[in-house]
């Protein structure tokens, strides 16, 4: 783990040095406490971040969620999120944040299990 470390650590100084922004990916999967699963995968380059968790319960209900964000003065997060419950009711919907140095700002619409669609808006000041 350590001589891993050291070699990303290299690979990350390296590309500063060359003034490259370097590419990272990372993946995991673990069990939850009560039987079900989870995936989760990350991926940047430079200042765009993406990612992708799938949740798998222990009754069969399973929830997919993608996101893709842009670090800068005001970071902006898009995100896109489907889940089936084990009776296979569906539920949907869409995200976008932007969070600057002075407000978060959040918009989303969502679907429910009989096509129901409801929309949010958030506006906080820090």
């Amino acid at each position: 783990m350590i001589i891993c470390l050291k070699k990303t650590f290299a690979a990350l100084g390296v590309a500063m040095v060359l003034g490259a922004a370097p590419a990272m990916s990372a993946e995991w999967t673990r069990d939850t406490r009560n039987g079900g699963q989870i995936t989760r995968s990350v991926t940047g380059d430079g200042n765009v971040y993406s990612g992708q968790t799938t949740r798998v319960g222990p009754n069969g209900a399973t929830y997919t969620s993608n996101s893709t964000c842009r670090d800068g003065l005001v970071n902006r997060c898009r995100r896109s999120y489907s889940a089936t419950g084990p009776n296979g009711r569906t539920y949907s919907g869409n995200t976008v944040t932007a969070r600057g140095p002075h407000r978060v700002r959040s918009i989303g619409v969502h679907t429910g299990t009989r096509g129901n669609v409801g929309i949010g808006l958030r506006r906080h000041s820090r």
